[in-house]
């Protein structure tokens, strides 16, 4: 081979296309002169009108304020995280860390790569008596004079559409706001040992792993011995923050609360085209997946998202507690066991689970075992009262469900013996926790600290779940035949209030007579 032929082959690396642009070889797009010029001109303008503040502001800006407390003279980074590729160019939906959204207001899908930065003042000279002052950086949309505008499909408007300008955030959210391309400086700036003048940051990490590298490097750059750093004390500094961001979220707010009776209300319709989606699920081979279609229809019409995957779950797979692939078949005569939520505009999600007789009406054994179900729940609901512990909740239920399943000789102890630090056999069949805190996230509040979750005191403002359930597996041989393939879960989402828990999901029937009514009617 010829030096001329192997060249061919085998290409000089340094003429070659960078990966990162060869994404746009699929398409021919024009950039001569006189078509930028062109498509530079002739626009109407924008509308110079600012939006009203958001019902949401006021609610944000306290909770900023509660955080401030907490961080004093500290620099404070939250990120609301890159957009993510799904496959090649082409990028997931949008959403932002929750805790970002807590803390601004923004749902849906505005503000990729954000950052919301609460920057350190003297003692209550900050925003509203506190000791910080809030700005959010995020990239305004791109002139109509420039490239961007036509040629960045990520961001330019011509492929995404119209976002808000700087100036109609900061109206909308009453928050100070600036370009992201001053976001370097304004994290790095006066970043040093708070002992010689310095100031420290803070931040929610693993989120958008450029701010991550953009802290380390101004923590490292600016330390006294950066040879000798404690990374494992800044990391427990950022996991404060964390855990300080989750545990404000433990009691919702009025405005939070409406947001709750919104996506459960959303939720509880697209049950209701479940019951309607049944003929179709079971003439389809994958009728699983007509059950979670028709949720997810409901879900996208009223909602911004799924609050998490469907679990459309029939027959023996409703003994899977994270089954979501829902490939399979819905038949008469099974159980089908749906856990959905729709999450609304401002992110706030439902979490209901309801398992129905696919053929309207429970046999004997699958109404015996759904009772049980039922009579744990109602227990838990009993005890989720103000001042009890959060933990009582789950013990209550398990109290039931070890009574049955003593009474139906399936334990190999008694249930008191079951029931003990030593014994827990009874949750062979029962091994989930029966209750979670539910917001912006579908198990929210998860990096709050154990004393204030599972050992909380049960209080006014929580919203959480009660979800006992009984999985009996065809393959389970410790069991009477008669119970094998069946599963049965029931959550509710619930509020405490001062006279005790308000079910927000009580619109969607409980009782095996409601569910086989309420079926009946949506069937007619």
């Amino acid at each position: 081979m010829n030096q001329t032929e192997q060249s061919s082959v085998h290409p000089d690396p340094s003429t070659q296309q960078p990966l990162e642009e060869r994404v746009n070889n699929r398409s021919h797009r024009p950039d001569s002169d006189a078509f930028r010029a062109f498509m530079a001109a002739n626009w109407a303008p924008s509308t110079a009108e600012l939006p009203a503040r958001a019902d949401v502001a006021d609610h944000a800006a306290r909770r900023r304020r509660a955080i401030s407390e907490q961080f004093k003279g500290e620099r404070l980074v939250i990120p609301a995280g890159p957009l993510k590729v799904r496959s090649n160019d082409c990028d997931y939906r949008f959403r932002p860390h929750s805790a970002f959204a807590h803390l601004t207001g923004l749902g849906v899908d505005h503000e990729p790569d954000a950052v919301l930065i609460l920057d350190p003042t003297d003692d209550g000279a900050g925003d509203d008596g506190g000791h910080h002052h809030a700005s959010l950086y995020f990239r305004p949309m791109a002139g109509r004079d420039t490239k961007a505008f036509y040629a960045d499909s990520r961001s330019g408007e011509f492929w995404i559409g119209r976002r808000p300008s700087l100036a109609e955030f900061a109206a909308l959210l009453g928050l100070d706001t600036a370009d992201l391309a001053e976001l370097e400086v304004a994290i790095t700036k006066n970043v040093g040992e708070p002992s010689v003048g310095g100031i420290s940051i803070r931040l929610v990490r693993k989120v958008d792993e450029n701010i991550d590298a953009l802290v380390d490097t101004a923590r490292y750059n600016t330390a006294q011995d950066p040879d000798n750093m404690d990374f494992g004390a800044l990391d427990a500094k950022d996991e404060k923050l964390a855990e300080a961001l989750s545990e404000l979220r433990l009691i919702k707010d009025a405005w939070e609360i409406e947001q709750m009776k919104v996506a459960v209300a959303a939720t509880a319709a697209g049950f209701e085209e479940i019951i309607k989606s049944l003929p179709r699920a079971v003439a389809h081979h994958r009728g699983e997946r007509v059950v979670e279609g028709a949720f997810f229809a409901r879900a996208r019409e009223e909602g911004n998202e799924l609050g998490y995957d469907t679990i459309a779950a029939a027959g023996n797979n409703a003994t899977i507690l994270h089954w979501n692939r829902n490939t399979g078949t819905v038949n008469e005569g099974q159980l089908l066991l749906v856990d959905a939520g729709v999450e609304a505009e401002s992110l706030y999600t439902a979490d209901i689970t309801r398992t129905i007789p696919v053929n309207g009406t429970y046999s004997a054994v699958q109404r015996k075992i759904y009772q049980a179900v039922l009579d744990a729940a109602d227990a838990a609901f009993a005890v989720a009262v103000p001042g009890r512990k959060f933990r009582d909740v789950h013990v209550a239920a398990m109290e039931v469900l070890a009574a049955h399943l003593q009474e139906w000789g399936m334990l190999p102890v008694s249930a008191e013996v079951a029931l003990s630090v030593d014994g827990q056999q009874h949750r062979r069949w029962m091994p989930h926790g029966t209750s979670h805190h539910l917001g912006l996230d579908v198990h929210d509040c998860a990096q709050a600290r154990a004393e204030l979750y599972l050992d909380g005191v049960i209080t006014e403002g929580m919203v959480f779940t009660i979800e006992p359930g009984l999985y009996f597996k065809e393959e389970d041989l410790a069991i009477p035949a008669e119970f094998r393939g069946n599963g049965v879960r029931i959550e509710d989402d619930i509020l405490i209030t001062a006279e005790g828990p308000v079910n927000l999901s009580a619109a969607l029937p409980r009782t095996p007579d409601d569910v086989e009514a309420w079926m009946a009617r949506l069937s007619s």
